[in-house]
């Protein structure tokens, strides 16, 4: 096995991403967040975490460049906010969550509604190149020469 292609500095997008947000944890929060929950107690209540781990889960969230810190009240308070990079998560935790519907969920499930239709989403990843649905042709993992 090549273990730099695997490690968090090595070649696949992949590895780099969930050495950043691979944690199921780190996944709900940004999932929350996305549902609009900005603050430490709100994550906590959705989540029902314990504070510590809340705590080191929003710091790298943090430090990573998903989330920004906000001050919301006139006290030491602050939120937590979606950075561009954790709004382009979005798309990745719809289709996870689709994965989820498709192979791992039976029984009553959440679901993504369109907020303008009021349709739910189907989500599907769509290659920009050829149009084509991704997982409908064979693909292959290119790594650079070292």
């Amino acid at each position: 096995m090549n273990t730099e292609n695997n490690s968090a500095t090595g070649a696949c997008p992949i590895a780099r991403s969930l050495a950043v947000f691979g944690d199921t944890w780190s996944l709900l929060i940004l999932r929350d967040a996305h549902a609009g929950l900005t603050r430490f107690d709100q994550f906590r209540k959705s989540l029902g975490i314990v504070p510590t781990m809340l705590t080191r889960r929003l710091a790298s969230l943090t430090q990573e460049g998903l989330l920004e810190k906000h001050r919301y009240s006139e006290t030491t308070r602050e939120e937590y906010r979606l950075t561009a990079a954790g709004r382009d998560l979005l798309p990745v935790l719809v289709m996870l969550g689709e994965w989820g519907r498709r192979h791992r969920c039976e029984g009553r499930l959440s679901r993504m509604i369109d907020v303008e239709t009021g349709d739910e989403v189907k989500p599907v990843v769509i290659d920009a190149v050829t149009g084509e649905r991704i997982g409908t042709r064979p693909l292959r993992l290119e790594v650079p020469a070292a």
